[in-house]
This record gives structure tokens, sequence and C-alpha cells, in this order.
């Protein structure tokens, strides 16, 4: 199969695009030919190493999020046929979605509706699960709550923004001058332009912090919460930010995997609830083209492979 893999830590330039040996099933698993998969922020920090770990086994292939068409099944795995269109989300600690084919723990797997192209599912999968578990299970989110809702323009901010709107809080959010206008589309009640504007000094008094960009974004978001406050982080490593206040939470979703998590995202869609975002496609051959682009945060939506 063709995938685009890297044979030691760096920059998107130690991207390559070649063979790489088919996979095989075992037990409970299906192949996948994949025809779509998305870039995630992480994929760069797996790639540079560092704070993110060093892989210790090459050729390694990123991505975690896919869709695709069930093309074989291990020993076991009956939940899906041969020719069945699927998405997900792999399991934690795998990737390998930058590739034609991947296999999967079919429990993972959720049949991806007719009316969701390829393209589409991919883009919702891991995105709509983090912003579903951040929000719905680690802020725990009520109606008529604040919640700031840090980089609005990107993938999982976008769908945080319609799910916040759904649960019926007041969501502020950041963003360049350029995605002004699209998070005010997505539902944003307050809208901040962080090149001319310290979101400090505008919002107080927020039940929650939904924190997708990291460094110094992080400690100060915790500025803006009341008392008995929460902030939910994902973009500062592994474990939840230190708080420098004793009177707020910390928290680091736990972004598990679950087929009921796709299967929520596709509730969500159905309903019209949350929208595909912009998407920029790139070919597997242009992965460091990509990858380049997703350090950039210079984004609207979504960053995709087309597969096939």
């Amino acid at each position: 199969m063709k995938a685009s893999y890297f044979e030691h830590h760096g920059g998107p330039e130690v991207l390559i695009y070649g063979d790489q040996p088919d996979p095989v099933p075992s037990p409970g698993e299906a192949i996948i030919d994949i025809h779509a998969a998305s870039v995630n922020a992480a994929d760069a920090k797996v790639r540079a190493g560092g704070a993110y770990g060093e892989i210790e086994t090459f050729p390694y292939i990123l991505g975690r999020d896919f869709s695709g068409v069930v093309a074989s099944l291990g020993e076991g795995a009956s939940d899906f046929t041969v020719g069945d269109e699927v998405f997900g989300v792999c399991e934690v600690g795998q990737e390998g979605t930058y590739a034609e084919k991947i296999a999967m723990n079919q429990a993972l797997l959720s049949v991806k509706p007719d009316s969701l192209p390829h393209i589409d599912a991919a883009c919702l999968a891991l995105p709509g699960l983090t912003a579903i578990i951040s929000l719905e299970e680690t802020l725990k989110l009520q109606p008529g709550e604040s919640i700031l809702i840090q980089g609005g323009g990107g993938g999982v901010a976008g769908f945080a923004i319609e799910l916040a709107k759904h649960i019926g809080a007041h969501v502020i959010t950041t963003c360049s001058a350029r995605n002004i206008d699209y998070v005010r589309g997505l539902g944003a009640d307050e809208v901040i332009n962080y090149t001319t504007q310290d979101f400090t000094e505008i919002v107080t008094n927020c039940d929650a912090v939904f924190e997708t960009v990291g460094g110094e974004v992080t400690q100060k978001s915790f500025d803006v919460l009341k008392p008995g406050g929460r902030l939910a982080a994902i973009a500062s490593g592994v474990q939840a930010p230190p708080s420098p206040r004793d009177d707020v939470e910390s928290l680091r979703p736990a972004v598990g995997r679950d087929r009921k998590y796709m299967e929520r995202i596709i509730e969500l869609y159905e309903a019209g609830v949350v929208h595909v975002p912009p998407i920029t496609v790139y070919s597997l051959a242009d992965a460091a083209a990509a990858s380049a682009k997703s350090e950039s945060r210079h984004l609207t939506g979504k960053l995709a492979f087309q597969v096939r």
C-alpha cells in the first residue's frame, strides 16, 4: 500500500510518500480501505517528538481518524461485512491513517451514512469525539452557563461551538480576523479577535473554558474563570495543565474511543446541530505541505487527505 510515513523525528520535511506493507487483521479486526483521513494538531507533535514522546519503531505512519470501506475481516469480526462504508478513530496508542489501508478494532468502527461523503466523515470523527468528551463528559457544560472556547476557527473548537450552543450555553470564542464571520456563523455569541484584543481584558466570570491552543493561552485562560469554574485543555500535553488558582478546576479530557461517540456525531449531524467544517484537501503525497499548514495554525476548519 501507499502511505506517508517518517523514519526519524523532525519537521514536515521528514515525511516520505512511498510503499509500506499491507496490514494483516488480528482477531476482531477489520481491514479498511481508507478513502479519506484527516490531519489533526497532534500529528505534528508526534512527528516532532519531544514533549509527546520519542517513537521507538520506524517507519511510522501518522493519522488517527478516517473514513473508508471494509475490505476484509479477521477471525471473530462479525459486526460488519465486506463493502460496508465505515468511519472511526484509532484506539489510543494506535495511528496509521495516512495510508491506503489500516487494521482496526471493529468495536471502534461505525457505519457511515450515505448522506455523508468520506472526506466529511473523516473530518468529523476525532474533532467530534474530542468536543463531545470535553464538553459533555469533562466540563459537564450546562444550559445557561458561559464558556470561552479558545481557537474557534479550528476543527475541534468549531464543533465545540455548535455543541455548546445546542446545550444552551453562552459561547465566547477567540479567532483571527479572517475567521470572525465563520465562528459567528457557527453560533458564537461573542467573538474576540486575538490579533488585536486581549481576551483577559474582555472576558470575566466564565463558568468554563475549553482550551485548544496551548502555551501561554492556557495559563492566561484561568484568569477568566469565576470561582468554582473549570478549564479543560487538550493542547497542553497529556496531563491537566497546572492551575495558578486554587479556586478553579484544571482538567485534561480523557479522549477515549468508543463506537458510541461516532454514533453521537451522526446523531448531531443528522439533526442539523453540527455541520461539516470547511475542508482543505490534500493528496497523501502532499502530506509534508499539509503538516506545515497544520503547524502554522493559520487555517479555517480542517485539513484532510483524499486517499481514493
